[in-house]
């Protein structure tokens, strides 16, 4: 699936992390993805999601409950995900006006989490 399949839609492929755009989003959905940032990034990148978000829009994303970096194994391969945990971000999204709809520890007892927030 892609542009070809869907040429209605926009597609944007970027660096989340130094893209920069003056588009505002009704809807911002990042699964499983945020987490693979260094550290370093977790702050930045959450704050740019809320920034933009168009009034009333929703963001959903995944993150881990676990404070820090941290490698772990799958299939094999080992790969690298950190967190600025639950409450941080929590605190991250309020702070950036939006409302928190939904949190939940969706694979308990694994450490991924998933918040649904909209922009006040």
């Amino acid at each position: 699936m892609g542009c070809s399949n869907h040429p209605e839609h926009h597609f944007i492929q970027q660096d989340i992390c130094s893209w920069e755009t003056e588009e505002r989003f009704d809807f911002i959905l990042a699964w499983d993805s945020l987490f693979h940032l260094p550290l370093a990034m977790q702050q930045p990148v959450i704050t740019k999601l809320c920034r933009l978000l168009a009034k009333g829009g929703v963001l959903i994303y995944t993150f881990g409950n676990a404070q820090g970096e941290h490698t772990d194994q799958w299939h094999n391969n080992t790969f690298y995900y950190s967190s600025i945990g639950i409450n941080e971000n929590i605190q991250l999204l309020i702070s950036s006006g939006l409302s928190i709809l939904h949190l939940e520890l969706d694979q308990y007892p694994e450490r991924h989490v998933y918040t649904i927030a909209t922009k006040l």
